[in-house]
Formats: C-alpha cells, structure tokens, sequence
C-alpha cells in the first residue's frame, strides 16, 4: 500500500474514533475529571501503538490478535472499576464482553502459533506507514465494536435491566455458541491431513459459508440489545456497533477476503461450485 493510503487511512480512523468516543461520553460519568468513555476510548489506540513498536522492531505480527482482545478485556474492565456505580447491565455486558475477548483472542493466537505466521500481514508488517495504519485501525474495531457496551457501563442512566436485556442474553449466548462450534470444527476439519486439499463443508459449514461470522455478528447484536436500555441522546451513536461487525466482516476484510483465497484454490472444483451456489454465504439455513 501506498505511504499516502496510510497516512490517509490513519487519519481518517482517528477522526472517526474522536467523534465516536465524543458522541459516547455524553452522559459518560467522570474518573479523575475526564468523562471515562473518553478515557477507555484514548486508552484502546495507546495500547495499540505501545505495542506496535516492538512488532515494528521485530518485524512480527504474532500478537496483534492477541492484542486486539486484550483491549477489549483492559478498557472493559478499566470501564468496570472506574465507574462510581456497577448495575447489574454493566456486570452482564462486561462478562460479555470479557467472555468474548478472551475465547477469540486465546483461538487466534494459537491458530497464528500453530501457523508459525499470519499471511495478511507479509508484506505489510515490512512497511512502517501500513504496519502502523493496521494497527490504528485496530484500536477504532475496538472502540466502535465496543461502544455500546462501554457506553452502557460508564453511562449515568441507571434503569432496570428488562425484557429486552434478557432477550439480548439470548441472543448473544446464541451467536457465541454458533461462533464456537464453527471455528471448533473448522479447526477439527483442518488438523486432519486428508483434508489437506480439501473446503470445510461439514457441520455449521453445511448451513453456511461463513457461520463463525454470522454468530459474531449476532453475538453484537445481543450485546447492543443489553445496553439500549441505558442509552440516551447522542450515545444512541453506539448502535452502530453491530453494524459495523456486519460491514466489516461482509464487506472488508472477512468474507471478501477468505472468498478470493477460496476462490483461487478450488475455483475450477465442481463440488466447491455446487457449495457455493446451493449454501447460504451468511446467514445459517439447514441443507
């Protein structure tokens, strides 16, 4: 990529960052004199661009996963202990949130260990503007994908937990099961070596193209049901956290991704054909 592209990029994700943790801290409740959805926000680009400066010296992408997840567990709980008063929303939602981090974050890293190296990153992780744009944009994923919940926790509208906070557990238990189940038998699928050559059509693959990204993006979706209750004014930005998981893992750098790799390595298969007209590319419907 080109050193104006990521400098472009990086400037564009810390503006969009600014007004998102702007929006958010209306009605953020204060640590230290600082409304402390702002500080969460600021924290999750620090601990990025800490941690890119030994990756860079190192020239090593094996813990920018790793990384990834324990922010969203740092802010999370930085989030719960900040905050003058910890409701029952703010306990289900950081659980949440902790649950997630820490079940995607220890599968990521020992898929990149298992590899012995994550391929997106070998020509970028040699490039400082494109290595650093990566990871910038990695502290607005959390920020944005976070907001919700971290805008319920530090929010000063305290209200009952309700209906709809249950049915968002649901709903998030749902996409979190699904997300499991499909990355479990991917895995499975993939340490048998007579599979070698082979595409994951088995199981929740059967269903779907992509399951492990539809349970994330349902996964979000319960997570914003949960705090909707505490929103108010402009932290009702935060709802677009579940859309942002659907845009990026169906338009950037999910689906589009991992279909043109699949595409070059069994195009031309008449099984891989027929799999990919007859199963849906997101959404889980029995075969």
């Amino acid at each position: 990529m080109a050193k104006k592209q990521s400098i472009i990029a990086i400037v564009a994700s810390l503006i969009t960052g600014f007004l998102v943790i702007l929006a958010c801290s209306s009605n953020s409740v204060n640590a230290s004199g600082v409304r402390l959805f702002t500080l969460c926000g600021v924290l999750a680009f620090l601990i990025q661009w800490i941690c890119f400066t030994p990756a860079w010296f190192f020239h090593s992408e094996r813990f920018f996963d790793l990384i990834g997840s324990a922010t969203y567990l740092t802010i999370t709980i930085v989030a719960l202990i900040a905050v003058p008063e910890v409701d029952t929303r703010s306990v289900v939602l950081g659980i949440m949130v902790c649950l997630w981090g820490l079940r995607l974050g220890a599968f990521l890293f020992a898929r990149v260990q298992a590899a012995g190296h994550d391929v997106r990153f070998n020509l970028m992780k040699h490039d400082f503007t494109w290595f650093l744009m990566t990871w910038t944009i990695q502290g607005l994923w959390v920020v944005i994908t976070s907001s919700a919940a971290l805008t319920a926790i530090t929010s000063t509208n305290k209200n009952s937990f309700g209906w709809i906070g249950i049915i968002g557990i649901i709903i998030w238990l749902s996409g979190f099961v699904i997300e499991i189940v499909a990355d479990e038998q991917k895995r499975r699928f993939k340490l048998n070596p007579s599979n070698q050559h082979s595409f994951i059509d088995k199981g929740l693959w059967s269903w779907s193209q992509h399951p492990n990204y539809f349970g994330e993006i349902i996964l979000w979706i319960g997570v914003t049901l949960v705090a909707l209750p505490a929103l108010s004014g402009w932290q009702y930005l935060s709802l677009i956290s579940p859309v942002f998981v659907f845009f990026l893992l169906t338009r950037i750098s999910g689906i589009p991704m991992l279909d043109s790799a699949a595409r070059k390595r069994w195009g031309d298969n008449p099984d891989f054909q027929k799999y990919k007209e007859t199963t849906p590319v997101l959404i889980l419907k029995r075969p």
